[in-house]
């Protein structure tokens, strides 16, 4: 009888055993799309049961099954990536991922409202090696319960093996206690010595990481670029064709790792990407741009590239059709003095922080949000994601704590 229960209580602590390092994606439109992927620890023919009803871990009972679109040994990892298409905007979906060992947790997500609703993203990047600051920073964003999260490059320090399966690990805290999923756009940094430790690890849609990804129809649309390879020529010409063929679009949030004009004075300036986006951010009227790389902590006033007599650093402000910048890192990598500000800044500080932005058909609203206060954080219900959660240490510089734009 001892030797059956034993058996039995090993069978319970490995049931869960055969995958882990979930994380979802998107690659598609926010509203109708999303990329399950995970790591295969052990067992095969893996499959993701899914569907609308919430069945917990029986599979037989779920609507749809999917076997894997892509899979990639890389890493370290077993790299396995599901791609759900033509799902229902601002709708709760249950999934499973079974194999022939067993069947995994049931988790959850929602997909992006097809309408012009508000949505929540979370945006920041550089969790490098601070393993305490980047999981409370994760831990907070199990609380706020984002539709989208953005990332904007060098998550680990040393791209290695080792460190790329515990910023996996850690990535987990970012599910929600009911199990509730947030998917991330993934940008690459400096620290990623390679295009494929995104393109491989995260399933994104362009091999040399820049991609824009709709939410809704002509509602928000994020672009994705990358500073760690050419800017001029074919990436740049992606962008501005890109921004054309997509102008009635009424919001546009841009994301990439290298500031163009840091706020910490160590770091060069981004001369190829003032020389080829400035312009191009102006004239398409990109609205809201997150850079990281410093390790500081910015907002700008709106402002649009100028050589004009006046101009800090190639900008001028410009209060009605000017871009606003946000960033620069601080998800973990050591904190940066910022010691480069402009006649243009809006504020700027250092300390661990990532930017949460409301985007609604009046305005983009962002917050700065400081991460060192996790576990004091209260979790918000999946049914009040845009209210303010007990101890949120939201920072409030001499400009006040709200950066919004108007549309």
């Amino acid at each position: 009888m001892r030797k059956i229960l034993i058996v039995f209580f090993i069978g319970i602590l490995t049931s869960y055993a055969s995958n882990d390092k979930y994380r979802l994606m998107l690659r598609n439109n926010a509203s109708t799309s999303v990329v399950i992927g995970w790591n295969q620890i052990s067992g095969t023919n893996p499959m993701v049961y899914y569907g609308k009803k919430d069945h917990n871990t029986n599979f037989k009972k779920y609507s749809n099954k999917k076997s894997p679109d892509r899979i990639v040994q890389f890493r370290g990892m077993n790299n396995h990536f599901v791609r759900l298409i033509n799902l229902k905007p601002n709708t709760a979906y249950y999934f499973i991922i079974k194999d022939s060992e067993g069947v995994s947790e049931r988790f959850w997500f929602k997909t992006a409202p097809g309408k012009k609703e508000r949505i929540s993203i979370i945006s920041g990047g550089d969790s490098r090696n601070n393993r305490k600051s980047r999981k409370n920073a994760n831990i907070i964003v199990s609380k706020l319960k984002p539709n989208i999260i953005l990332f904007g490059g060098d998550m680990t320090s040393g791209d290695t093996d080792e460190q790329w399966i515990q910023w996996m690990d850690d990535w987990q805290l970012t599910i929600a206690k009911d199990n509730r999923m947030f998917p991330l756009i993934a940008a690459r940094g400096n620290h990623e010595k390679e295009n494929n430790s995104i393109y491989k690890l995260f399933d994104v849609p362009h091999e040399k990481i820049y991609y824009s990804i709709p939410v809704g129809k002509q509602y928000l649309r994020i672009y994705t670029l990358n500073t760690e390879i050419s800017i001029p020529g074919g990436q740049t010409n992606w962008l501005k064709n890109e921004l054309s063929a997509n102008k009635l679009d009424d919001w546009k949030i841009i994301q990439y790792h290298k500031p163009m004009r840091p706020h910490v004075s160590r770091k060069k300036e981004g001369t190829f990407q003032y020389t080829n986006w400035a312009n191009l951010f102006y004239n398409y009227k990109v609205n809201l741009v997150v850079e990281c790389d410093a390790h500081t902590v910015k907002t700008t006033w709106p402002i649009k590239p100028s050589t004009k007599e006046g101009n800090d650093e190639g900008f001028i402000r410009d209060n009605k059709n000017g871009t606003v910048y946000v960033g620069e890192g601080c998800w973990g990598a050591p904190i940066r003095k910022n010691n480069d500000i402009k006649s243009w800044t809006r504020d700027s500080g250092m300390f661990n922080q990532f930017k949460w932005i409301f985007v609604s058909s009046e305005s983009i609203i962002t917050r700065t949000i400081k991460t060192d206060n996790a576990n004091k954080v209260g979790e918000l219900s999946n049914n009040a994601r845009f209210e303010i959660p007990d101890n949120l240490d939201i920072w409030n510089p001499s400009n006040g704590a709200i950066v919004e734009i108007k549309k």
